[in-house]
């Protein structure tokens, strides 16, 4: 891949966002690091400026005045985005719907669905007037089925996967990949924002080798170094222990 390439990655202060920066930025690709902590980002920023340029951008993808704002600040050797990673996401909650917290329910469909649109709607413009480019969507295992106490973290990732596959349509006559990678358990701090700190975060990746931030990154970087004429548009990894949301073999 280009050296000249940029991508913007949304979420990048932790998980699989942060472990995607460092596997891009190995390769050369220039980086437009985007998320809500400005101490992270900087520490970011910091290493990998080593590797390749990096520019890195503070805001809420929740906020869509935020969103076009810092979009829009961009200096003009960097407005020109060749790759999207709408990784920015989160779960709240395990509840059942009877008792469900609404501002759980706020939070993950602001941030999963609203948020992955304002980003896009930013971005996508610059893409169809150039004709190229290439979104990567990251879904979830939970936009294929529907487990217990999933139920609205699990709708927003099936509208994830919806926006993803018309995104997909809409913008094939622009010659634009979409892309969407759906992870399984992933060992990262989503369990403990989940679980708000509750001590059960510590217990979900145990018994087990879950897949780990890395390993979504290494996939996300297989898939946009495809040739022009390849496009990986809907991929779903599982960590070898899981068999699918609810089905996870632990060691006694």
């Amino acid at each position: 891949m280009s050296q000249n390439k940029t991508a913007l990655i949304t979420g990048a202060t932790s998980g699989i966002g942060r472990a995607t920066a460092n596997e891009l930025a190995k390769h050369g690709i220039r980086l437009i690091l985007c998320g809500r902590r400005q101490e992270r980002l900087d520490t970011i920023k910091s290493a990998l400026s080593k590797q390749t340029e990096v520019i890195a951008l503070k805001f809420d993808v929740r906020d869509k005045t935020e969103v076009f704002k810092a979009i829009e600040s961009l200096p003009q050797s960097f407005k020109h985005i060749d790759i999207l990673i709408n990784n920015a996401g989160n779960a709240h909650g395990l509840d059942p719907i009877q008792d469900g917290n609404i501002d759980d329910w706020d939070a993950m469909m602001d941030i999963n669905v609203k948020g992955l649109l304002y980003v896009s709607k930013a971005v996508i413009p610059q893409m169809t007037e150039r004709q190229s480019g290439h979104i990567i969507n990251i879904g979830s295992s939970a936009g294929r089925e529907v487990y217990p106490k999933g139920n609205v973290y699990c709708a927003s990732k099936h509208a994830v996967a919806a926006i993803n596959d018309g995104m997909r349509i809409d913008l094939n006559p622009f010659g634009i990949k979409v892309s969407s990678i759906n992870p399984g358990l992933v060992e990262t701090e989503f369990s403990q924002v989940r679980f708000k700190g509750d001590a059960v975060a510590d217990t979900v990746y145990k018994g087990y080798k879950a897949l780990q931030p890395e390993d979504i990154a290494e996939i996300i970087y297989f898939a946009i170094t495809r040739p022009q004429h390849v496009n990986i548009a809907d991929l779903l990894v599982f960590p070898t222990a899981q068999a699918n949301s609810v089905t996870v073999k632990k060691a006694l």
